[in-house]
């Protein structure tokens, strides 16, 4: 197993409010973890919050004794959340701040992922690529029960307004999901910066070709978002489940 990350504050923001957290190695009793998180608020709130809710996930995960993925993360999903709606209700200047959530774990053949706003993961292999996550989005429920288009969603001005958070309120409603990989096919776990910039078909295509390459594809697709303009903050870890190698870059 391979795994490539980079995160870039991109062409327009000041800060980058997103946090990406990797680990080949143990974590608790899951055998590795990764995470992508996309802060939300003002005069860096959405900063403290990525930061703050990631942290309280891996601490949660870390002290609990079950050894039920998805029990785990549940656990430390809505441990997250309450770190981040505590210190928001705690102090004025962070008030409403939150933060989207992606989280991904492997266990042998299989992959158990939580996600909880708008930030991604893929299922990537040969030529083809899936959206495994579901998007907590206003835009993305429209087209859901078919009052938008695919299309007409894909650059709709609200796209951005998020329907959940970490952090927003005082629980967390968390999807679950969980698919058996194979060697030769990889995960990316995103923030909407790569996702709103770059169509899927491309995200495909730089995976690929970097792997084949040599190349950091996550560094590659962080790329590719800033040269189609790079409107938000950028955050990607692309994991290869490549047999004989077990690196970290």
């Amino acid at each position: 197993m391979r795994v490539f990350s980079a995160t870039d504050v991109g062409q327009l923001r000041k800060s980058n409010e997103d946090y990406i957290f990797t680990s080949l190695d143990p974590v608790g009793n899951l055998p590795n973890l990764f995470v992508v998180a996309d802060g939300m608020g003002g005069h860096n709130a959405g900063e403290v919050a990525s930061h703050l809710g990631v942290s309280a996930l891996i601490e949660s995960i870390k002290n609990n004794n079950n050894f039920n993925p998805v029990k785990i993360v549940r656990s430390a999903v809505s441990a997250a959340n309450r770190a981040v709606f505590q210190m928001a209700a705690s102090d004025e200047a962070l008030s409403g701040m939150g933060t989207t959530m992606v989280v991904a774990s492997v266990s042998g053949d299989w992959l158990y992922v939580a996600n909880v706003g708008d930030s991604r993961l893929y299922h990537t292999g040969g030529d083809f690529i899936k959206q495994v996550t579901m998007d907590h989005s206003l835009i993305a429920e429209m087209v859901r029960i078919g009052e938008l288009s695919p299309e007409e969603g894909k650059n709709h001005p609200d796209k951005n307004i998020i329907t959940r958070a970490i952090g927003t309120a005082e629980k967390v409603q968390t999807d679950f999901f969980d698919l058996k990989l194979e060697s030769g096919q990889q995960f990316v776990m995103c923030s909407d910066g790569l996702s709103n910039m770059v169509e899927d078909e491309d995200i495909l295509r730089i995976v690929r070709e970097s792997l084949d390459a040599g190349e950091n594809p996550a560094a590659k697709l962080v790329d590719c978002a800033n040269a189609n303009g790079g409107r938000d903050n950028i955050s990607v870890i692309v994991v290869d489940m490549h047999t004989d190698e077990v690196s970290e870059c």
